[in-house]
């Protein structure tokens, strides 16, 4: 499906003349209504088309919230819609990644892409096979100032080492879980595959693909990744979702031959959302893959499988 096809000729147009495409939600979950939907009801160059829900009260709910239309079908948004943005666990996220590639529309998808690597597979050969363009949604890959930090430190060479660890107080043992608790998937799979994405999206476009990865436990849901890779240089990871309040945070540094440079603060994530819709426009436009699509999606899930391999 082309964005820039427009049959009725009544679809408002953005800042290029180009009808604006119609962007379908799927998800009503803390992040939807925090990040995803605001995000694109403000984004200038899309129009925010509808919501669907596995609770069809909640996308009701949020649907009303932005005057947008409600879908009791994911199939009749896919069939509406240019782009689907996802707000699913990943599990659930994957096969319906599957139909709305199949159906022509861009693919705007959360990390991870799936939690196996079949599934994450078949949604990268789904965008492939059926021509649209595909987005993961990594925080740190578009917000701001820590996009254009790693843009930045890839262009360095001399690499020796890096050291990543994010530290989430969603479960922590010394006191109430966070708003984003009421997850089964988290509390399943732990931070290896909720945040385990985010230091990867980082360590891999500076020091190269990674060659070989060993995987340990910690306490609670703590998981150390040891990581070579392709340019020489080594790395870890440190990943939990059950750290005790007071030692949560997030920090990556990176050392070699031109220096010691840390990872910046960064804010603003519905802001990032929008720029990673805007990534995803521009490659559906120019039919240039985005570096941070599916494909890249689907390395990030191989590495995790088997990082968890490993720890059973």
């Amino acid at each position: 499906m082309s964005y820039d096809v427009n049959p009725t000729g009544e679809r408002p147009e953005d800042v290029s003349g180009r009808p604006r495409p119609r962007v379908g939600l799927l998800g009503t979950g803390p992040w939807a209504h925090r990040t995803h939907a605001p995000a694109l009801a403000a984004h200038a160059d899309s129009e925010f088309a509808g919501v669907w829900g596995r609770r069809p009260e909640a996308a009701a709910e949020l649907a009303r919230e932005y005057g947008v239309k409600v879908y009791e079908d994911p199939d009749a948004l896919f069939a509406d819609c240019d782009v689907v943005a996802f707000a699913l666990p990943p599990d659930v996220q994957a096969p319906l990644a599957v139909r709305a590639a199949a159906a022509g529309c861009h693919l705007l998808l959360d990390k991870p892409v799936a939690t196996t690597v079949e599934d994450a597979r078949a949604v990268a050969a789904a965008a492939t096979r059926h021509g649209v363009a595909s987005v993961v949604f990594l925080t740190l890959r578009f917000a701001e100032p820590t996009a254009g930090w790693v843009t930045e430190q890839a262009g360095r060479t001399g690499w020796f080492t890096a050291s990543a660890h994010w530290l989430g107080a969603v479960f922590p043992p010394d006191g109430a879980p966070s708003a984003y608790a009421d997850s089964p998937w988290r509390k399943a799979k732990g931070g290896l595959w909720d945040v385990g994405p985010h230091a990867l999206s980082v360590l891999i476009p500076v020091l190269g693909e990674v060659t070989s990865v060993t995987a340990a436990r910690g306490p609670s849901d703590l998981v150390q990744l040891s990581l070579r890779h392709a340019s020489g240089a080594a790395s870890t990871a440190v990943l939990s979702l059950g750290a005790p309040r007071a030692a949560a945070g997030v920090g990556l540094e990176l050392r070699g031959a031109e220096g010691v440079f840390a990872l910046p603060d960064w804010s603003d994530v519905p802001g990032a959302y929008g720029r990673a819709l805007d990534a995803l426009l521009t490659a559906a436009r120019t039919g240039t893959p985005d570096p941070r699509d599916a494909r890249f999606g689907a390395r990030l899930t191989e590495i995790l499988a088997e990082a968890e391999d490993q720890l059973r």
